[in-house]
């Protein structure tokens, strides 16, 4: 799947099936902010970004790094995980902030135990 891809599906396409999902993502707010942490995280490997008339969605599997100073420097500006935060509307995963320059999405509830 590439960064563009859409990853919604008409009901009549979906397959659900009985399996736990390693997946994770965040749902933004389109905003100059979410827009460029979108055009981030779609240049990494496993990123899925998909744009909505008022939303973003940006979704991976396994784990989705956020690193602070990248979206900063592409911004122009500070973004701090604080502000990174209210840019998102929602998530889903564990997420973890690892430090002052490093959010954490994980998909594997697992991974995230040397965090808690």
């Amino acid at each position: 799947m590439s960064h563009t891809d859409n990853i919604f599906k008409s009901m009549k396409d979906m397959q659900f099936e009985a399996t736990i999902s390693d997946q994770c993502g965040v749902t933004m707010n389109d905003s100059v902010e979410s827009r460029v942490i979108a055009e981030v995280m779609g240049e990494k490997p496993g990123i899925t970004v998909t744009y909505m008339p008022a939303m973003i969605r940006i979704d991976g599997e396994g784990r989705m790094e956020f690193k602070m100073d990248e979206i900063t420097e592409r911004l122009g500006r500070d973004m701090t995980p604080h502000l990174f935060e209210i840019c998102t509307s929602t998530h889903y995963g564990r997420m973890v902030m690892v430090d002052d320059n490093t959010v954490v999405l994980f998909g594997n509830m697992d991974d995230v135990a040397e965090f808690i």
